[in-house]
């Protein structure tokens, strides 16, 4: 009988889970039968998350608060996920964080916020993550969140585009130094998604005078979009389910780019 070649029973960790991309990466895992911690920074809301997705689909999902830069709370939400469904099998390592600037303003301390979440935030999960798999055998998947940011600069927010560069960079890196272990490391690019962050992205760029009125940067951004619109963060999980399945295994070190053609590399 052929091996399932989906995410059913696979235990599957997704940061920055309380909301947008993390939150619908992490549901539709658990319609397809996987067992799910929500992780977040936002404890109360990943929580509320966890319980409005048991009470919906009866499925296995837990809630972890976590900051993603602390590796001792990496660890502590790696264990809480291993004492209640037995394994790691996937970890998405999708917090991240942006505060548009321009340029000439860019300050260290925006700088260091954005590559400490985005980019240390992400090394730390795909090593705890890997230090897991290992231990416990059978190899893995270790799926990371990039950006069209990842692929071209973009004036307002250059720490944001580096942190996104730094995540291909450690998709990479993983990939090859992991695979004796039977763990691959991909990830995903997303364009311009509909979600509150971008909202927040928007408010940002009015701040700093680069948008004058609420939607012109997204409208902006969706007229070079192939497709004619801004995704929505259920146009991403197909792409992302599959990467979290068996159906992916003989990919890694690669960036699957989901922004509705937008950037074409």
């Amino acid at each position: 009988m052929a091996e399932p070649r989906g995410v059913e029973g696979r235990v599957c960790i997704v940061t920055g889970a309380a909301r947008g991309i993390g939150r619908a990466i992490g549901e539709a895992l658990l319609d397809e039968g996987a067992c799910v911690c929500f992780a977040d920074l936002d404890g109360a809301r990943v929580a509320n998350v966890a319980e409005e997705n048991r009470e919906r689909t009866g499925g296995a999902a837990i809630a972890a608060a976590v900051d993603v830069r602390d590796r001792a709370q990496v660890r502590a939400m790696i264990g809480r996920t291993v004492e209640a469904f037995g394994r790691l099998d996937v970890m998405f390592n999708n917090a991240g964080i942006n505060k548009p600037m321009n340029f000439l303003d860019v300050t260290e301390e925006n700088w260091h916020l954005i590559m400490d979440v985005n980019g240390l935030g992400c090394l730390i999960g795909i090593q705890e993550a890997a230090r897991q798999m290992i231990a416990q055998g059978g190899g893995g998947k270790i799926v990371n969140t990039a950006s069209i940011a990842s692929r071209q600069g973009f004036d307002n927010v250059a720490p944001y585009c580096a942190s996104k560069w730094a995540v291909v960079s450690l998709t990479q890196s993983a990939a090859r130094d992991l695979a004796r272990h039977d763990i691959t490391v991909t990830g995903f690019a997303p364009g311009v998604v509909d979600t509150e962050m971008w909202e927040q992205v928007d408010r940002d760029l009015m701040e700093i005078g680069a948008a004058e009125r609420p939607g012109q940067a997204m409208e902006e951004f969706s007229a070079e979009i192939l497709k004619g619109r801004v995704a929505r963060p259920s146009d991403i999980t197909g792409t992302t389910t599959f990467l979290a399945s068996r159906a992916s295994d003989y990919m890694t070190g690669q960036i699957v780019m989901i922004d509705g053609g937008m950037t074409l590399v």
